[in-house]
């Protein structure tokens, strides 16, 4: 009897110590507020916590899908059999039927803006916090001094025990702008052919992005049409003149022509806020380096936010899509044709690509790196790596240069945890 009692006064024990555990942790997820993370819905809820990523995936694993494939079944029957009823069709909602999302125009001049702006940013970032890149992977570090940490998967790694070979590296590595074909109709032409693949120009998938949300460069011309398109048992027919259209695009680039940016980029000007003309006065009129090169590197870091909120706002609407074995993307309704993917499984695909939805982190390469608390010290240990935390390589080099710590990003950085020394690895558990 008196066992019985124990085993249930124990087990009550074991469950209120799960209770409160599981109460703290919706207590500490439901106070934090993003502060300036792009996962911020706006109305103030978020997740405080989030871990560091994983590490990259095998070269033959495929990455997730977005949406689970059950939905997207499900999705293509509906189409299928709402193409039976009603063959000829004209699309509504844009951009599908061709015609520019409204509210999504500015947006997307604030990215093209924010994405030039941040990487002279960075230019000027990086010649006080120097960049390390390793010979033979993709791995970045910020600091002087390159991390001792063993995760080097290039060519003769296993010769050198998996330790990088660091070299000096540029604003290039810091944020990876993967490149795509540009369209000049993404809805009467959304494909490149094989043969085409020389022919049609490859630019940054972000600046490919603005082009088909609303931004006119001179150089890489978009057709911009007035009259929604029609479906016609899943063919896209345009109705519109071709003489009006020809009208419209030759007007629309003489006005960009005529105006051009401050920096040099052909881009239809749009209004520039007050926040950011204050910003080009406040990084002109500074003269102690010591606050230049902070308030600079706070700067950069809102680039970031803006431009990464802005991408994701955009990927709502014009649809991306990426290779699932390989960093490939193409930003329009369809991927391109290229036999160009060397990846897992290319011989039983001819070389095309495995398409499917992308995700922001394809479309803008973080690239993150590890967490160093203060570059005065020795380079960090593989024997420690565990107590380390990540961050975007941007966010690193900005806290690095004196900018604060977001809070969306302080668990991922492990500010918190206590590191112990080389010698105190055998005493902790």
């Amino acid at each position: 009897m008196l066992r019985r009692i124990r085993l249930q006064i124990s087990h009550i024990g074991r469950l209120n110590c799960r209770l409160n555990r599981s109460y703290a942790f919706a207590a500490a997820s439901s106070s934090g507020v993003l502060s300036g993370g792009v996962d911020d819905d706006g109305d103030g809820d978020g997740e405080l916590y989030s871990d560091v990523p994983r590490p990259p995936r095998r070269k033959t694993e495929r990455k997730p899908f977005v949406t689970p494939m059950k939905e997207l079944i499900r999705r293509a029957r509906e189409e299928r059999e709402a193409r039976k009823l009603q063959p000829c069709h004209m699309l509504e909602n844009p951009p599908e039927n061709g015609l520019l999302v409204p509210e999504l125009v500015e947006v997307a001049h604030r990215v093209y803006r924010a994405r030039e702006t941040l990487l002279k940013g960075l230019s000027e970032l990086i010649k006080v916090v120097p960049v390390q890149r390793c010979r033979f992977c993709f791995e970045v570090h910020i600091g002087h001094v390159g991390h001792e940490i063993r995760t080097c998967t290039g060519p003769n790694s296993g010769l050198r025990s998996a330790t990088h070979v660091w070299r000096k590296g540029g604003a290039q590595d810091v944020v990876f702008f993967p490149k795509c074909f540009h369209l000049y109709d993404r809805v009467g032409k959304p494909r490149v052919g094989h043969d085409e693949r020389h022919r049609v120009p490859r630019i940054p998938a972000v600046v490919e992005l603005c082009v088909q949300a609303g931004v006119d460069l001179e150089k890489f011309p978009s057709k911009r049409r007035t009259k929604p398109v029609y479906c016609i048992e899943g063919r896209i027919v345009d109705f519109e003149f071709i003489s009006e259209t020809h009208k419209i695009d030759r007007d629309m680039f003489a006005e960009s022509a005529s105006k051009t940016h401050e920096m040099g980029c052909d881009v239809v000007p749009s209004r520039t806020s007050s926040i950011e003309e204050s910003k080009f006065d406040l990084w002109s009129s500074l003269n102690d380096e010591a606050k230049n090169i902070k308030q600079l590197s706070v700067w950069t870091m809102e680039l970031w936010f803006e431009m990464m909120e802005g991408v994701k706002r955009i990927m709502e609407s014009y649809t991306v899509w990426t290779c699932g074995y390989c960093p490939e993307v193409q930003v329009g309704p369809k991927g391109h044709k290229v036999r160009m993917c060397k990846s897992s499984k290319h011989q039983s695909r001819n070389g095309l690509h495995a398409w499917q939805e992308a995700t922001i982190d394809d479309v803008v390469g973080p690239n993150y790196v590890w967490h160093v608390q203060n570059l005065n010290r020795p380079a960090l240990n593989n024997n420690l790596k565990r107590y380390y935390g990540k961050a975007p390589a941007v966010v690193e080099l900005c806290v690095q240069a004196g900018a604060p710590i977001p809070d969306c990003y302080r668990s991922m950085m492990r500010v918190d945890v206590v590191r112990p020394d080389r010698d105190e690895v055998d005493l902790v558990a």
